[in-house]
């Protein structure tokens, strides 16, 4: 199922600048990510705190799936754990170690996880 995505300038018609056709109407078709379940996918969970000024973090990664997904996920850990973190660079980071929280919970939503690391 392709969706139609709406045209905001000449370059999203890629090339294409004029047609004789009255009833022409440009679809352009977006690649869509199948989102793969949590039991098909394994998780790795570890904490770090090189380059970091000595300040430990928890560090998912592994992650498929929309960047709107990862977000959401990010999301649910970072409240799940109360506290801050980011995602970016395809990772999920928490600041603190809550590694076993985190993989505790993620085991909950049915991924697969691997402790990574010490």
């Amino acid at each position: 199922m392709a969706k139609k995505k709406k045209l905001s300038s000449f370059s999203d018609l890629g090339g294409m600048v004029y047609s004789t056709d009255p009833d022409y109407s440009p679809e352009i078709d977006d690649e869509e990510v199948d989102e793969i379940p949590p039991s098909q996918q394994t998780l790795y969970v570890s904490y770090d705190k090189k380059q970091r000024k000595g300040k430990v973090v928890t560090l998912i990664e592994g992650f498929e799936g929309s960047d709107e997904a990862m977000n959401q996920l990010g999301k649910e850990l970072k409240s799940k754990c109360g506290a801050g973190g980011s995602v970016k660079d395809g990772q999920i980071i928490i600041q603190g170690n809550f590694v076993q929280k985190v993989l505790d919970h993620l085991s909950k939503l049915g991924y697969g996880v691997k402790k990574k690391g010490g």
